[in-house]
């Protein structure tokens, strides 16, 4: 059980240390993981950014994913899909509108430049915890095609199998906690609110202070 998502960064960034001083590109997954992306980003001496990925949502059924895509239109969908009742034409529809509302948030939280590019960087991919692990693996599937010298996925916890699902698609996993009597990400921490635009934006504007520092 974690305090709250500054304790689990805090953790995080620990086990992390080895990689201070080697130009750290720290990618979060919004909106939770920003404000921890920032933690492990200073603590490493790192910029941070978002990556952006949404889930795909199973017809009927919003809270229910079938699968995820990523800022580059790459998606991952899942097994049961077709059981859930997404059509290939389903799909298709859901991909375009999760992408535009990708493209409004690139506009939202990064508006005066570009994403970072990851090439030959050093890329930890974080966020607050995984469940199905989805959306961290279509993030990890659009970095890897933007040739990263090393991909790292860091989460404070998931479940066994998850982790093992999503480390066929990173160079290093980064998991502190693997319970099997896992239900919802949220039941290990003891302070869990939700996280707002403007919190993420600030965040991010620590990119620019710490270029004000160097």
């Amino acid at each position: 059980m974690f305090k709250d998502r500054s304790e689990a960064a805090r953790l995080l960034a620990e086990r992390l240390a080895g990689y201070r001083g080697k130009n750290p590109l720290v990618l979060a997954v919004p909106r939770g993981a920003v404000p921890m992306g920032r933690i492990i980003a200073d603590a490493l001496g790192a910029e941070l950014d978002v990556v952006l990925v949404r889930k795909l949502r199973a017809p009927d059924n919003p809270e229910f994913a079938i699968g995820s895509v990523d800022e580059t239109g790459w998606a991952f969908v899942a097994d049961h899909a077709a059981r859930a009742g997404a059509t290939q034409d389903y799909i298709e529809r859901e991909k375009a509108h999760q992408l535009s509302l990708i493209r409004a948030r690139r506009a939202r939280y990064t508006p005066v430049r570009p994403p970072i590019d990851p090439q030959s960087r050093v890329v930890i991919v974080v966020d607050d915890g995984l469940a199905t692990g989805a959306t961290m693996i279509s993030a990890l599937h659009g970095l890897r095609q933007r040739k990263p010298q090393k991909l790292i996925c860091a989460v404070p916890v998931a479940p066994p199998e998850t982790v093992e699902r999503v480390a066929r698609y990173c160079d290093e996993m980064v998991c502190l906690e693997q319970p099997w009597n896992f239900y919802a990400v949220g039941q290990f921490y003891r302070h869990f609110p939700q996280v707002d635009d403007a919190e993420v934006i600030q965040a991010l504007a620590g990119n620019e202070r710490r270029a004000d520092n160097l």
